[in-house]
């Protein structure tokens, strides 16, 4: 379960008004959520403040490959992958343009190998994709699906893009913040490694009376003929799983 959800549950079915949504963008605790939490805020956040928004959904692109990273409902994320799927859609347009793709009457709409009427076809009367750049090589666009055919007047589609400016910020820094907290964690595990290494290096050194690179050959050596990594190993000694007599035997 993401930690989003309990945003969802909090937020759900309260007053709401543009003013408030880029303020409470401004306000996410990195500490308190994750980078998919971010991503189901902005866009339950979007559905509840832009006038006409039905579902919202968040599509993100690196390289070839999109994916709706985050969704209000399940009809707006059929017809994300439905995009996907014939590689031609508002989304993916906006995303590649970074622009503001807007389809207004759906039913009517035949750009895209009649993707907009399929959209007419499962209740959303328009749809407003506006382009977010996230990281130099992650691109996206934030999905708006009206229930009625022009849904989004000239004063929602100007919130939509200013709200898109603030979401950009809110993700960018909670990629950065995911980034260097798995780095600090891989840090922290890899000078944990190190630690028992060492003490295991000094198991053996005492046991058998060898120099230091040589306890580290054992352990090498150990490592290669059980098919065990090293610090597992290392782990075992430190432990008394490997009895005294046992390190360095295959």
């Amino acid at each position: 379960m993401h930690r989003c959800q309990g945003f969802l549950t909090f937020m759900a079915y309260e007053p709401f008004d543009s003013l408030s949504a880029l303020t409470d963008l401004g306000r996410i605790k990195l500490g308190e959520t994750d980078l998919n939490g971010v991503l189901y805020r902005v866009a339950e956040l979007a559905r509840r403040a832009l006038p006409g928004a039905a579902e919202v959904s968040v599509t993100l692109v690196r390289g070839q490959r999109a994916h709706t990273a985050a969704h209000t409902g399940e009809t707006a994320l059929r017809l994300d992958e439905y995009q996907y799927e014939q590689n031609g859609g508002p989304c993916l347009e906006a995303a590649a343009r970074q622009a503001t793709v807007a389809v207004p009457q759906a039913a009517t709409d035949d750009r895209w190998s009649g993707w907009a009427k399929r959209a007419a076809e499962a209740g959303m009367g328009s749809v407003l994709s506006v382009g977010l750049t996230v990281l130099d090589d992650v691109s996206g666009a934030l999905n708006i699906y009206g229930a009625e055919p022009e849904a989004f007047d000239d004063e929602t589609v100007a919130l939509a893009q200013t709200f898109v400016g603030y979401a950009a910020v809110a993700l960018a820094n909670a990629h950065r913040y995911d980034t260097t907290a798995t780095l600090a964690e891989h840090m922290q595990q890899a000078m944990a490694s190190r630690a028992v290494i060492e003490q295991a290096k000094g198991v053996i050194m005492a046991l058998r009376g060898l120099p230091e690179h040589e306890a580290f050959e054992v352990l090498r050596t150990t490592s290669q003929a059980r098919n065990v990594k090293v610090r597992d190993i290392a782990h075992q000694i430190v432990t008394g799983v490997v009895t005294r007599g046992e390190p360095g035997r295959a």
